[in-house]
């Protein structure tokens, strides 16, 4: 048997068994994500909490209503992160390409922002996601404009980073003259990003832009798998380039202004969880899609947990975590590269 006789059925063994495996180490950060906390719960007693009543245990309440959307939020931000990652990278053909090359990241900060600066946020809690998927829905339709009038991925991209650019200069304006002290460490706060003190409100009303937008990125797997080959063979392959693109941006643009809108800028997921799980799969970006999802969601809750399960006076902030990780992991990357530039 030749070599690679040999490695072949150990890559698919790999294949069968990586989802389940990320569905079982989800499952139990879940369980420990809702045993940590300022008072610290037994994993089985807190599993147990989630049948209970909350009206007639104190632990209850605590995992149901504080705990419980905490856990739900990190779940849906971190799937969101990394499967849109995934499918960014297929679509650009880029292993650097992120969820914030797009600019939706930045433009759904940037509505949030709006909606603290001009004090809306007083007015009622829901109006800083409102405007975040607001901001969110104002740079798909720039890029969707774009998309259609230029299919070129290059062209797209450096409309991203004009987007991207323009929502941080904005952001900083607002920051720069902002009325007040407060509204300035209000918004310094928020675009950290964080899940503390997240309700099932922020679930209820972030969950149909995420699933909508997951349904759109996951309709893409065969097609991105047909473009490694290229845009012409791609094509020649029956891949509606246009549908494609389209899809991909909308699917991110949906998924993670919905993040961005409820958590604020929580980086380096959709970077990161792709490059963790691509050896695994193999250079096929359809098949790195769901992995990536489940992945983000397992990285994002962890990353959630240990922050609880720090001691500290003031609580850290996932945003800062994630970039603590994605940081060092992207020059890492970068390094590795730059051969291939050269």
């Amino acid at each position: 048997m030749t070599a690679r006789g040999e490695v072949q059925p150990a890559a698919v063994a790999r294949r069968s068994w990586l989802l389940p495996g990320l569905v079982a180490a989800t499952a139990i950060a879940v369980l420990v994500g809702l045993a940590i906390g300022s008072a610290a719960i037994d994993p089985l007693r807190a599993w147990a909490a989630l049948l209970a009543d909350p009206a007639e245990s104190r632990v209850a309440m605590v995992v149901q209503e504080i705990r419980l959307p905490r856990v739900l939020m990190g779940l849906l931000v971190g799937a969101s992160l990394g499967l849109s990652g995934a499918a960014l990278q297929g679509l650009l053909r880029n292993p650097l390409a992120d969820p914030g090359v797009i600019g939706v990241s930045a433009s759904a900060g940037l509505g949030a922002v709006v909606a603290i600066y001009y004090g809306l946020a007083a007015v009622a809690r829901i109006m800083v996601p409102l405007c975040a998927m607001g901001g969110a829905a104002v740079a798909t339709l720039l890029l969707y404009a774009q998309a259609r009038r230029n299919p070129s991925i290059l062209t797209l991209i450096l409309v991203g980073v004009a987007i991207n650019s323009l929502a941080g200069a904005l952001t900083s304006l607002a920051m720069n003259l902002a009325p007040d002290p407060y509204s300035l460490q209000e918004i310094v706060m928020w675009l950290l990003g964080s899940l503390a003190n997240r309700s099932f409100t922020e679930v209820q009303l972030a969950l149909p832009f995420m699933a909508l937008g997951w349904l759109c990125l996951l309709a893409t797997g065969r097609s991105l798998t047909a473009l490694t080959l290229g845009e012409e063979a791609g094509q020649t392959l029956g891949v509606n380039l246009a549908r494609t693109r389209l899809l991909v941006i909308v699917g991110a643009a949906l998924s993670v202004g919905a993040a961005v809108a409820v958590t604020g800028t929580v980086g380096f997921v959709g970077l990161v969880v792709p490059h963790m799980l691509r050896g695994a799969v193999g250079a096929d970006p359809g098949r790195l899609l769901l992995p990536s999802a489940v992945g983000g969601a397992l990285l994002v809750t962890l990353a959630d947990t240990l922050i609880r399960a720090v001691p500290s006076d003031q609580e850290l902030k996932l945003g800062v975590v994630t970039a603590l990780i994605g940081g060092p992991f992207f020059i890492y990357l970068v390094t590795r590269m730059r051969p291939a530039w050269r």
